[in-house]
């Protein structure tokens, strides 16, 4: 069987992690309790006890056994110098993935456990099931490592886990590439075509780079100074998609258009709140994640690219900011996503492994300069999730946290809901609930403006 090694996008992920700088993402999902048989007990079997948690936890660890791509390890290769391949874990044992905790708080639990590095020698995911204080009550945190998948890879992992529903369409191998006929000189010209193409585009991003500029500014409070602790707090927020749905009516823009807005709104909210100094300047920049998938390509792995918006925080207005941040996303949109400073995530296509390993700290360190927050949606199927008849009703994205910043932001819908998971260093960001409240009045804001 040939060899899969990760991809260039996929390598760099692997090697920029650290102790104190986890590279996984996360999900934490709520769920209903299940109604419970008269007569069930623990020895019916997996998936029949009447703890919904304990179900839940005996489902996944007989699930996550017949999922290939939860099953594979990275490894390092000798050739190329410098490169990482998947291999099957024979030794796979669910119990080192799959955990029940008790707790009394899921989202308090959540951090400490987004701040634990997944273990490099298995394969890099985990599912923590958070039974609460109520017998009825539980939810599930999950992690993959970056290496592993984005955003929409790792749903499409993780709902290989829950009960039957819907199909989602799993992992798949890229379907080879037709070679043109004709010997190889005469393809030559196209070869050189190509790299000379590929040249130019990373030269164009890196410019782009090179002027979007140094942090400008940038709130103390979005910095983990002088480095990040490796402490993580969580917090979720679930709005009204309707409500947001009724202000993009009025002022335009896209949904993302209007969530994005609120993250600006509410980081002003916050900082004035806590008397931090008045926001001035261009404002933070935020990278704001975009999916390079293509319909019927492979699901594992990262197909990432990404655009580059200054969050006005200095504007007090918030259909003001809600403008501007439209402004920005357009002009983006006009650009593409493999232009622009924000694409930086192309630039790995260009790096040989070897520089992967011996640059990967080097690229970490760089992330302050390159961004200074970033905001990730991430889309769900309208269909519902249910894990042993439990139902899913609130899934919060978790984002990975960049060396130096302090906070994360993700969003997803699901049921008509908004959720915002909020990743923060907590040692930077003790009052990160306060974030969340901002975000909450900001939405109550836009939607009296434009009623």
């Amino acid at each position: 069987m040939a060899t899969e090694h990760l991809s260039p996008l996929d390598l760099a992920f692997w090697r920029i992690e650290s102790a104190t700088h986890p590279m996984h993402l996360g999900a934490l999902a709520v769920f209903e309790a299940a109604p419970q048989h008269p007569g069930s007990d623990s020895a019916a079997g997996p998936g029949r006890g009447p703890d919904p948690a304990v179900r839940a936890a005996a489902l996944l660890t007989a699930r996550c056994t017949a999922v290939p791509g939860l099953r594979r390890r990275i490894h390092d290769v000798l050739l190329p110098i410098g490169a990482a391949a998947w291999s099957p874990d024979a030794d796979f044992d669910p119990a080192r993935h799959v955990f029940l905790v008790r707790t009394g708080d899921p989202q308090a639990a959540a951090g400490p456990l987004m701040a634990r590095p997944l273990d490099r020698s298995r394969p890099p995911w985990e599912a923590h099931v958070l039974a609460g204080p109520d017998p009825g009550s539980f939810a599930v945190l999950f992690k993959f490592h970056h290496a592993l998948a984005d955003g929409l890879g790792a749903l499409a992992l993780a709902a290989m886990l829950f009960d039957e529903g819907p199909a989602i369409r799993g992992p798949a191998r890229p379907a080879p590439v037709p070679q043109p006929g004709g010997s190889a000189l005469r393809s030559l010209p196209g070869v050189l075509a190509a790299r000379v193409q590929d040249v130019g585009q990373a030269l164009e991003i890196g410019a782009s780079v090179a002027r979007a500029g140094l942090p400008l500014g940038v709130p103390a409070a979005l910095t983990a100074v002088p480095a990040q602790t490796g402490t993580r707090a969580v917090a979720g927020l679930a709005l009204d998609l309707d409500d947001v749905n009724r202000i993009r009516k009025v002022a335009g823009g896209t949904v993302n258009d209007v969530l994005i807005a609120m993250v600006a709104g509410a980081l002003r909210r916050w900082l004035v709140g806590r008397g931090d100094p008045e926001p001035e300047g261009p404002g933070p920049r935020a990278l704001i994640p975009v999916s390079r998938r293509r319909p019927g390509g492979a699901q594992y792995g990262n197909r990432l690219s990404g655009y580059l918006l200054r969050l006005p925080l200095a504007e007090p207005d918030p259909l003001l900011r809600l403008h501007r941040v439209r402004t920005g996303m357009d002009r983006n949109k006009e650009a593409g996503p493999a232009r622009g400073a924000g694409a930086v995530a192309l630039l790995a296509d260009h790096v040989h492994p070897l520089g992967h390993r011996l640059g990967g700290p080097l690229v970490a360190q760089a992330a302050r300069l390159l961004f200074d927050i970033l905001v990730t949606s991430v889309p769900l199927p309208s269909f519902t999730f249910s894990l042993g008849g439990s139902r899913v009703r609130e899934v919060y994205p978790l984002a990975p946290l960049a060396r130096g910043h302090s906070l994360a932001v993700a969003v997803s819908t699901y049921k008509g809901t908004v959720h915002y998971g909020l990743v923060a260093d907590a040692a930077a960001v003790p009052d990160l609930a306060a974030l969340a409240e901002a975000l909450h009045a900001e939405l109550d804001e836009l939607v009296r403006e434009v009623s």
